[in-house]
């Protein structure tokens, strides 16, 4: 379950990943499967080929990657989470979320 972003946010991401841009998205979340994860950013892009050169880039497997159109995408979780976002300058992901502790 995803909360914590506003309906215009994530009409931009799906906008900008239907386009073919690699866009990212972060919101708090709640999976029982992940008690110890609150938040996750979702790296979308509708160009299924960018988004796993973006992976394979970074160090994460394309494998993982939510294939469901039209907005296919990655979610980033944990300290891979953090370190994406500093190395992405999404300074404002970490610092409204609370992830640059």
């Amino acid at each position: 379950m995803a909360f914590g972003i506003k309906r215009v946010e994530l009409n931009e991401w799906k906008t900008a990943v239907t386009r073919g841009e690699t866009s990212f998205l972060t919101h708090y979340w709640f999976d029982p499967r992940f008690p110890n994860i609150r938040t996750v950013t979702k790296v979308g892009n509708s160009d299924i080929a960018k988004l796993a050169q973006w992976c394979i880039e970074n160090g994460l497997n394309p494998k993982y990657i939510h294939n469901r159109p039209p907005f296919p995408h990655f979610d980033l979780m944990g300290p891979k989470q953090k370190e994406i976002l500093i190395k992405e300058n999404l300074m404002n992901h970490l610092e409204r979320f609370g992830l640059n502790k």
